[in-house]
């Protein structure tokens, strides 16, 4: 079970960090991602970590804003959001993908999705 947090609303040019705490399996068997989907599209990859700490940038908008972490100890990944920009209101959703080990972080290796949280960036 994936159980996102921290979500809300910012001001443009704001910062805000999500949390995505793991239970009943442990993250660091996976590799961890975040998604999103704002009004009206298609939910996008964001930005994953591997099993190995890889970090990779799916969604090109956010290189250099957004930041994703995990805490092995306490089971928890974390996307760190600077400057956002009301581009950036969405649903994010926290989801554990299948490490084959071969290719990390492919989106479609999803094997859990969190609820998903709320993200408002106003201007």
């Amino acid at each position: 079970r994936l159980v996102e947090s921290g979500g809300g609303s910012v001001q443009s040019g704001g910062s805000l960090r999500v949390s995505c705490a793991a239970s009943k399996f442990t993250l660091d068997n996976f590799d961890m991602a975040w998604f999103r989907q704002a009004p009206g599209k298609e939910r996008e990859g964001v930005s994953c970590i591997s099993t190995r700490d890889d970090v990779t940038t799916w969604a090109r908008s956010v290189k250099g804003r957004f930041t994703v972490s995990k805490d092995n100890a306490n089971n928890t990944v974390y996307l760190q959001m600077l400057s956002l920009k009301p581009e950036d209101t969405a649903i994010y959703y926290c989801a554990a993908l299948r490490a084959t080990g071969a290719v990390p972080c492919q989106p479609s290796d999803v094997v859990f999705w969190g609820q998903g949280i709320h993200v408002t960036v106003s201007s």
